[in-house]
């Protein structure tokens, strides 16, 4: 499948933070959060990033997150912690090469992704034009939740980051 054949078959939607989503679970149990309200106790989404929309531009969220991979070309990520420590990981299939199937984000981390174009190691003849993950977030996803990061704040609290994150952050460009 290509990546409109996935957006269409998984029914998914443009995403504010870029890529494409839909969610495919929420608890019905909630949780009462202090000063946040009440949030299911998880939440899960299909996310997409494709040739079209390659970019989840850098955000935060409070809830943790864990990202799965299911498929297409491998998406690397790049992290920021509370203390400003900039991590980088990749999801895809090539454990050799370091990629994992799994990553944790936890909550209060600044997280940007980007679709990466190159054949994956288990299919070296296909270059895909998608990457497809599942999210599980617990406390469950709300927007509330939720920030996108504004490229001056960005370039001026992780300066020493910049030139690495810029790519990934969302109207950077206007700076």
């Amino acid at each position: 499948m290509n990546a409109q054949q996935l957006i269409q078959e998984l029914q998914l939607e443009a995403h504010i933070e870029g890529g494409f989503y839909r969610r495919s679970y929420q608890a019905e149990a909630q949780l009462d959060i202090p000063g946040r309200g009440s949030r299911p106790l998880l939440s899960s989404i299909y996310y997409l990033l494709s040739s079209d929309s390659p970019i989840g531009y850098l955000h935060r969220n409070r809830s943790d997150i864990l990202h799965y991979y299911h498929g297409g070309g491998p998406i690397d990520y790049w992290l920021i912690s509370p203390a400003g420590e900039l991590q980088r990981a990749t999801l895809g299939y090539d454990l050799a090469a370091g990629q994992q199937l799994q990553l944790i984000v936890p909550g209060g981390y600044w997280k940007a992704s980007r679709l990466r174009h190159e054949k994956q190691a288990l299919k070296r003849s296909e270059i895909f034009d998608y990457g497809l993950i599942s999210e599980a977030v617990s406390p469950g996803f709300d927007y509330q939740d939720m920030e996108l990061a504004e490229a001056q704040v960005i370039q001026s609290q992780y300066s020493e980051h910049w030139d690495e994150l810029k790519s990934v952050v969302k109207d950077a460009e206007k700076l």
